[in-house]
């Protein structure tokens, strides 16, 4: 009886663990968030918990525990590649599927009793999600793109719009057109900005003041 206490403590460890790092994912609006996180993390704890103490009544030389729980560290990058986005040659959705795998991880460990590894692991991952994204920013290595989608006032008012997102320190790095009316193009962008240390948004207001531009999708 005590031994299911003890699985069932490791289970609700497993999914705070889970749920902690999927808020931090949640508050950056990414596909996979809490519910995901901690769903994954208990599911691997669980995994743990039935491969490794599940067949005890098995012969040790004739069954391999860790067979079972290996298949979460394969299988969980079929979800990890549901998460990864492809956008105009420009792939997006890489942290969130490394943060799912960590969360398998994690886990995988308080399944197996590791309390102390599995909390390390959870702090580290968060650190590496946030303290880590905050040191790019800081020191340039954060280039992120923006999709911004917009609509203009004729084909002609295009150069004028190019220029105007150089002159505010900003780049286009790929972009599409297609017609909406005889009077109106769609231009698609990708877009990133040239200074350190500014907000994502600070881009969606400078095209929103532009002239003859209509902001259609910030994302």
């Amino acid at each position: 009886m005590m031994m299911e206490w003890d699985y069932l403590l490791r289970l609700i460890a497993a999914g705070l663990m889970g749920a902690v790092i999927g808020i931090d994912r949640a508050y950056h609006s990414k596909g996979a968030g809490v519910r995901t996180h901690f769903l994954v993390c208990l599911g691997s704890a669980l995994i743990m918990i039935v491969s490794k103490y599940g067949f005890s009544d098995l012969p040790a030389d004739k069954f391999d525990p860790a067979r079972m729980a290996a298949q979460v560290v394969s299988g969980i990058g079929f979800l990890g590649a549901g998460t990864i986005i492809l956008q105009k040659q420009f792939v997006r959705g890489l942290t969130t599927a490394a943060g799912l795998w960590a969360a398998a991880g994690i886990g995988l460990a308080v399944g197996a009793g590791m309390y102390l590894l599995a909390l390390a692991a959870t702090i580290l991952t968060l650190i590496g999600l946030e303290v880590m994204k905050f040191a790019a920013q800081m020191f340039g290595g954060d280039n992120r793109l923006i999709r911004v989608v917009v609509t203009l006032d004729g084909i002609k008012r295009l150069e004028e719009l190019f220029a105007e997102i150089k002159a505010g320190r900003y780049s286009v790095e790929n972009y599409s057109i297609s017609r909406n009316s005889p009077h109106s193009v769609r231009v698609s962008m990708m877009i990133k900005s040239l200074r350190h240390r500014r907000k994502e948004e600070d881009l969606a207001f400078f095209v929103q003041k532009m002239d003859g531009v209509t902001l259609e999708k910030y994302e």
